[in-house]
């Protein structure tokens, strides 16, 4: 990774630029994501504004080029009493143009790191065909637990989902 990409939690601030890339990737890959770009089009700078955690127990991750938001991941605590343990990695994505240069993995670190502490598990989903973030997720120690299948239809094509998981303490 070069010297010019930084990552850092987003602040309400970057609300127009979340939703920039958040629709961009919707896009560039819909089968990552179990929103759809329809859905999250409708939504305001507002509504995303108000996605942004503020509570440090969920966090979203922005990777920047200079001042560029160019990639996401989030951290969402599970809030339930009975699942406080888990967590969930989500809504990773990079920009084509930020691809290669680590960012994908500095983005998951992010969130390993927020989850630390907080909870035991921290669980994820990813396309059995997404070869490059399986990559990235297997390498930080995520194991698979389970297989979801259909679990994405975009289009009219379905898309199945590993379930993965990353133990945080022992």
């Amino acid at each position: 990774m070069t010297a010019r990409y930084s990552v850092r939690p987003l602040v309400r601030d970057d609300a127009a630029a979340y939703r920039e890339v958040r629709l961009f990737g919707l896009k560039d890959t819909p089968e990552a994501f179990s929103s759809s770009h329809e859905e999250e089009s409708a939504l305001s700078v507002a509504d995303f504004r108000n996605r942004i955690p503020v509570d440090q127990r969920s966090q979203t991750f922005g990777a920047f080029d200079g001042d560029r938001l160019v990639g996401l991941a989030g951290f969402f605590a599970n809030e339930r009493v009975r699942k406080k343990h888990l967590g969930t990695l989500g809504a990773v994505y990079v920009r084509p143009e930020a691809r290669g240069a680590g960012l994908g993995a500095l983005l998951v670190e992010a969130v390993i790191a927020q989850a630390r502490g907080r909870v035991k598990f921290l669980q994820a989903g990813v396309a059995v065909e997404n070869h490059h973030a399986k990559r990235v997720y297997y390498g930080l120690g995520f194991k698979q637990y389970g297989l979801e299948p259909q679990a994405i239809c975009v289009d009219g094509v379905f898309y199945d989902e590993e379930l993965i998981v990353l133990a945080l303490e022992g």
